[in-house]
């Protein structure tokens, strides 16, 4: 899916993707999306309840080779 902006979190522990992500997201636009790239397991979890309490959508979560991918939709 086509994104706005990207974030390489890649090789950083919880919570730092997130919290990278949450920067990217307050300079964003509401219907722009981010791309966030992760290694850390525990960024599942994260994102999908950061999603939920936030309200921004996160339209795709996958793994591939040990790396987690998250497609956000600012809202």
């Amino acid at each position: 899916m086509a994104h706005d902006v990207e974030v390489d979190a890649s090789g950083l522990a919880c919570p730092m993707p997130l919290l990278q992500a949450k920067r990217a997201l307050n300079t964003m636009h509401a219907g722009q999306r981010l791309r966030v790239l992760a290694t850390d397991r525990g960024s599942v979890r994260d994102f999908q309840v950061f999603a939920e309490q936030s309200g921004h959508s996160l339209l795709e979560s996958a793994e591939f080779n040990g790396i987690y991918y998250y497609l956000l939709e600012k809202r």
